[in-house]
C-alpha cells in the first residue's frame, strides 16, 4: 500500500507525460513576435495561484484508479488543448481536475505571471515566497513583464524574483526608479535570459550591463533605448560574451561609438536587427563593418547618425549583396548623396522599407535607382528631399506598383501630376503630402478615385486609410468632402494650416486636441481628424453641403482670390508652421520608422 501511494506522488522532473519547457508550444525566441515587436505587456495568460495542497479537498485514496483516456494523452497534445483557453481562471480550474492536468496547467499559468496591477504583483510575490509550495514556482517563470508598473517599481520590488533564475524574457520598460542594484540582483546567476528590455532606465550604468555580459551568455535580444549612461566599456563585453545576439536597440545611447559597434559586427554573426537612432558618434567605419559582416542583417536603422557619409556604402566589398536586408532607415543622414543610394540599391536588391527623409542632397537620380527595387518596395519615405520632381515620381509609380506607404512631405517641386500618378497605385493605403503647396483639388479628386475598379458591380471606393495634407494651402472644402465620401476606410486626415478648415469653428469641433507641447500659434492652425472624428466630419458635411459651401470658392480655382486678410493669414501660418528642419511633425505624432508620420513637419 505504501508503495502504491509513493507511485501516485508527482515528480516534477520525471520523463512521463509532465509539462516542461521543452514540451511547451511556446514559439522560438528568434521568431517575429519577440519583445521588440510585441505589445507593451505580453503577460496575458498567467495568474498567481495558491499552493495546490491548500486547495485539495481530500487525501489521495489508497488504491490506484484506472486512468482516463484523456490522462493518457501525451503532454504535448494536452498542453496544445489547454492553450486554447483564453481565461487564466479556466486554466486554474483545469488544474483541479487531476494531477496530470495540474502538472501541465501550472506551466501555462506561471510561464508569464500576470503583473499588470500592484495587487496581481503582490499575489505573485506571495506565492513565490511560500516555503512549502507544491510546485517550484520560481523555476516556472520564463517571462516577466513589469512595465505596466513602471511608476511604482523600485529595486525592492525585484527582490522576490531573485530566485527566478530561469527567466528567458525580462521587460522593465520605463521603470525609471530601478538602478543597477535591482538589475544586477535579477540577472546574477541567470544563464537562461534570452531577451532584456530596459528602455528608458536612465540610471543604469555599465555596471549592470557588465553583469549581463558575465551571466547571460545566451542573450539574443537587448533593448537599452535611452540608457544614456551606457558606454563602450560594457557593450564591448556584451559583444564578446553574448555571441548569439540577434536584435540590438541602442537608440539615444549618446556615448556609444564605433568601438562597440564594430565589436558587435565582429563577434555577433547572427545579428538580424540593429537600431542606432540618435547614436550621433557613429561614423562610416561602424556602418561598413556592420554591413560587411552582417550577411543575415534584416533591419538597419541609422536615423540621425549625421556623421555617416557616402563612404559607409561605397567602401563595401565589391560584389557583396545583402539578400536578407528588408528595412533601412537613413533619416537625416544629410551627407548622403546619389552615389550612396545607387550603391545601396545595388547591394540590397530586396529592400522593402526605405527611409531617406531629410537626405536633402539626393535628386531624381536616387529615385530612378530606387525604381530597380520593383515590386519589393512597400514603404518609401522621401520627406524633405526637395530636389525630387514629378518625373521621378512618375517612374517610381511605373516600376514599384506595390507601394503601400509613401511620404513626400516638403517636396516643393511636386505638382498635381505626381499625385495623379500616385493615385493609381493599387495597394496605396497611406500618403504624406505635407507642405506640397503646389497641389490643388485636382490631386484630392484623383486620390478619391484611387483603386476604383470599373468592372466591379459594387459601389466604387478608395482604400486609403491615412492622408496627410497639412499646409497644402490651395485645398478647398469641396475637394476634402469628396475625399471623405469616397474613402470609407479613412481613419486619419491632417489638414493643419489649410485655411478652409482651421478658420471654421464648426469644422474644427471634430478635431482632436493639439499636443500639449505645441505653441499657441501652432494650436491656432492645428487641424487633425482621426478615429471617430473622421466619421463625424463626414456626416456633418453630408447633412447640408450647400449651406456649408457658401463661403467656398470653385472646386478647381487656378487663381488665388485677393483677400485683405491674406497677409495677416500668411503671417499666422508662417509663425505657426514647423520649419522644414524641425523633427516634430505637425500632427503631434511620433516618427517611428514604419509608423505613421506627417512628414516631420
Amino acid at each position: 500500500m505504501s508503495h502504491s501511494r509513493r507511485a501516485l506522488r508527482p515528480r516534477i522532473n520525471e520523463s512521463t507525460p509532465t509539462s516542461s519547457s521543452s514540451s511547451s508550444p511556446e514559439p522560438p525566441i528568434d521568431d517575429e513576435t519577440d519583445f521588440f515587436t510585441s505589445q507593451k505587456n505580453d503577460s496575458q495568460s498567467s495568474i498567481g495561484v495558491p499552493s495546490i495542497r491548500d486547495r485539495s479537498s481530500s487525501p489521495v485514496s489508497g488504491w490506484a484508479r484506472p486512468r482516463n483516456p484523456i490522462d493518457r494523452l501525451p503532454a504535448e497534445l494536452l498542453i496544445s488543448v489547454l492553450t486554447k483557453l483564453s481565461s487564466p481562471g479556466d486554466i486554474l480550474n483545469c488544474m483541479l481536475v487531476s494531477k496530470t492536468w495540474s502538472r501541465n496547467c501550472v506551466d501555462l499559468l506561471w510561464h508569464r505571471p500576470l503583473c499588470n496591477t500592484w495587487n496581481s504583483l503582490v499575489s505573485v510575490v506571495n506565492t513565490l515566497s511560500k516555503e512549502d509550495s507544491y510546485y517550484p514556482y520560481s523555476d516556472l517563470v520564463k517571462r516577466l513583464n513589469l512595465s505596466n508598473l513602471n511608476e511604482q517599481l523600485s529595486d525592492g520590488s525585484l527582490q522576490p524574483f531573485i530566485n527566478c533564475k530561469r527567466i528567458e524574457r525580462l521587460t522593465l520598460t520605463g521603470c525609471k526608479k530601478l538602478t543597477d542594484h535591482g538589475i544586477i540582483a535579477v540577472v546574477t546567476g541567470n544563464r537562461s535570459l534570452l531577451a532584456l528590455d530596459i528602455t528608458g532606465l536612465d540610471s543604469i550604468t555599465d555596471l549592470a550591463l557588465l553583469t549581463v555580459a558575465e551571466y547571460c551568455t545566451r542573450l539574443q535580444g537587448l533593448n537599452i533605448t535611452e540608457c544614456s549612461k551606457i558606454t563602450d566599456e560594457s557593450l564591448v563585453q556584451v559583444a564578446r560574451n553574448c555571441k548569439y545576439l540577434k536584435r540590438l536597440k541602442l537608440n539615444k545611447c549618446i556615448l556609444v561609438t564605433d568601438d562597440s559597434i564594430t565589436a558587435f559586427a565582429r563577434c555577433c554573426g547572427s545579428m538580424l536587427e540593429i537600431d542606432l537612432q540618435d547614436c550621433r558618434q557613429i561614423t562610416d567605419v561602424a556602418v561598413t563593418a556592420l554591413l560587411s559582416r552582417g550577411r543575415h542583417l534584416r533591419e538597419l536603422r541609422l536615423a540621425h547618425c549625421s556623421l555617416v557619409t557616402d563612404n559607409a556604402f561605397l567602401h563595401l566589398p565589391a560584389h557583396l549583396t545583402f539578400e536578407s536586408l528588408r528595412i533601412l532607415d537613413l533619416t537625416a543622414c544629410h551627407q548622403l548623396r546619389d552615389n550612396a543610394v545607387e550603391k545601396i540599391i545595388e547591394t540590397a536588391p530586396r529592400l522593402r522599407n526605405l527611409v531617406l527623409a531629410k537626405c536633402k542632397e539626393i535628386t531624381d537620380r536616387s529615385v530612378l535607382a530606387i525604381t530597380k527595387l520593383g515590386k519589393n518596395l512597400h514603404y518609401i519615405h522621401l520627406g524633405h528631399c526637395q530636389h525630387v520632381s514629378d518625373n521621378a515620381v512618375k517612374e517610381l509609380v511605373k516600376h514599384c506598383n506595390r507601394i503601400r506607404y509613401i511620404d513626400l512631405a516638403c517636396c516643393h517641386r511636386l505638382t498635381d501630376a505626381s499625385v495623379k500618378q500616385l493615385a493609381t497605385l493599387p495597394k496605396l493605403r497611406r500618403i504624406g503630402l505635407v507642405k506640397c503647396q503646389s497641389i490643388t483639388d485636382r490631386s484630392i479628386m484623383a486620390l478619391a478615385k484611387a483603386n476604383m475598379d470599373p468592372r466591379s458591380k459594387a459601389q466604387p471606393q478608395s482604400y486609403l486609410e491615412r492622408v496627410h495634407l497639412s499646409y497644402c494651402v490651395h485645398l478647398t472644402l469641396q475637394g476634402i468632402h469628396a475625399l471623405l465620401n469616397q474613402c470609407p476606410k479613412l481613419t486619419h486626415l491632417s489638414l493643419t494650416g489649410v485655411q478652409a478648415f482651421f478658420l471654421r469653428e464648426d469644422l474644427i469641433s471634430f478635431c482632436r486636441e493639439a499636443p500639449p507641447e505645441f505653441t499657441d500659434h501652432q494650436r491656432q492652425v492645428f487641424c487633425v481628424f482621426s478615429g471617430e472624428g473622421v466619421g463625424r466630419l463626414r456626416d456633418y458635411l453630408n447633412e447640408d453641403p450647400s449651406a456649408i459651401y457658401e463661403a467656398e470658392g470653385t472646386l478647381f480655382d487656378d487663381g488665388i482670390a485677393e483677400d485683405p486678410d491674406t497677409d495677416q493669414l500668411s503671417a499666422l501660418l508662417n509663425e505657426a508652421a514647423i520649419n522644414d528642419d524641425d523633427d516634430m511633425d505637425v500632427d503631434g505624432e511620433g516618427s517611428q520608422f514604419g509608423g505613421d508620420t506627417d512628414g516631420h513637419g
